[in-house]
C-alpha cells in the first residue's frame, strides 16, 4: 500500500446541483474536475484539499434515489484554524444549514455538525492545539 497514490470517496446523489453549491460554495472546497452525461451520469470532484484525495458525486440522469444515511454517517473535515470553521458555519448558515447536534456525544463541544443536501453529516473539527 506505500506506493497508493490516489484516494476518492464516491457517492450517489439525486440531488447533484445543491451538492455543488453545499460542497463547492459551502465548504469552500475545490473542485478539480466533473463532466456531464457519462454513459448516464453526470458528477463532479472536490479535492480534499488536492487531487490525490478527492470526493466525487455522481448523479444518474434517470435518477439516483439514495438511502437514508443514519445520522452517525460522517465525513470529518479536520481543520486547523478556528476562523475558518467559523467562516465555513457562516456560509453554509447563510445557505439555509444550520448546526445539528451530533449523534455520538464524542464531539459534541469540540466540532460543528452540519448535514448536507442528502442528510449526510459532515463534521468540522478543529485541530488547533491538539497533539498529533
Amino acid at each position: 500500500m506505500k506506493n497508493w497514490v490516489q484516494f476518492r470517496i464516491a457517492r450517489p446523489t439525486d440531488q447533484l446541483d445543491e451538492i455543488k453549491k453545499f460542497y463547492g460554495e459551502g465548504l469552500g472546497l475545490k473542485r478539480v474536475s466533473g463532466f456531464e452525461n457519462h454513459d448516464g451520469y453526470d458528477g463532479v470532484m472536490y479535492g480534499l484539499p488536492d487531487v490525490e484525495y478527492h470526493l466525487e458525486f455522481t448523479q444518474y440522469i434517470g435518477g439516483s434515489p439514495c438511502p437514508a444515511p443514519t445520522k452517525d454517517n460522517l465525513l470529518v473535515f479536520y481543520i486547523p484554524n478556528k476562523n475558518e470553521i467559523d467562516e465555513i458555519k457562516n456560509r453554509l448558515e447563510l445557505m439555509g444549514y444550520e448546526e445539528v447536534e451530533p449523534e455520538n456525544p464524542y464531539w459534541l463541544g469540540k466540532s460543528i455538525t452540519v448535514e448536507d443536501p442528502d442528510g449526510w453529516r459532515i463534521v468540522l473539527m478543529n485541530t488547533e492545539g491538539l497533539k498529533k
